[in-house]
């Protein structure tokens, strides 16, 4: 099941999204929220996997909403404003719904949500050695055995390779789940290191080799098992 939240400050467009989610057997209805502020407040209750998203709504719009997520999860705005798509796209949302919206556009919408969501699960939304990212007004080439962690930062992430550090405009969820699940582990909130560059686990901390970086307590016990399953034993 996909978590989802409907966000949109009129009454009329959340019961519509509603009625659709209400028909996909695989989407979650959580809540709707009248604002970003309130699901703001949702984030932090439950976990959450997609958001239809309202651009234009009072005291905080959908983009301000979502630039200000450094884990922000799927993400599908839903306007009446066609002029946003493009800055849209460039926020790596999944997709862009124009009201009014037919349950067939919906549906489209919906099973490109379930298709990310079970790529990402098996891990293999990459399958190369590499990848490119956008940074500095070019194409960079990053290769994954280059990794050291990745940190999330604002609206950004930073890239730390043994060679240098990139800073590309991605959202910290998308490049996580992009990546090969077997190599990295999430170790806090903001960082993502890849395994190879473990030196030493701490009860606080893990040594890589560029330096060290904090274990939260959220994530101390999936480090632990993860790295046990590594474990040479006698």
């Amino acid at each position: 099941m996909i978590n989802c939240l409907v966000v949109d400050d009129e009454p009329i467009a959340r019961q519509g999204l509603l009625e659709h989610i209400l028909q996909i057997d695989f989407l979650n209805p959580v809540a709707e929220c009248k604002d970003a502020l309130e699901a703001a407040t949702w984030l932090q209750k439950k976990p959450i996997d997609l958001i239809f998203l309202d651009i234009q709504m009072p005291k905080l719009t959908g983009i301000d909403f979502l630039k200000s997520l450094s884990t922000p999860p799927l993400i599908i705005f839903t306007t009446a404003y066609p002029e946003y798509a493009i800055e849209g796209f460039e926020l790596d949302v999944l997709d862009y719904l124009l009201k009014p919206i037919s349950f067939s556009r919906f549906l489209k919408a919906a099973l490109k949500a379930q298709d990310y969501v079970l790529k990402s699960k098996r891990g293999t939304m990459v399958n190369d050695d590499y990848f490119f990212i956008k940074a500095n007004q070019k194409l960079e080439k990053i290769k994954i055995e280059d990794i050291v962690y990745i940190e999330a930062m604002n609206n950004y992430i930073i890239l730390h390779t043994r060679q240098k550090k990139h800073v590309a405009y991605l959202t910290f969820k998308g490049i996580e789940e992009k990546l090969p699940q077997h190599l990295f582990i999430r170790i806090h909130k903001s960082f993502l290191v890849s395994i190879n560059a473990i030196q030493t686990i701490d009860v606080n901390e893990v040594k890589l080799e560029t330096g060290s970086l904090p274990i939260s307590k959220s994530y101390r016990e999936e480090v632990i098992n993860r790295i046990g399953e590594r474990l040479f034993k006698r």
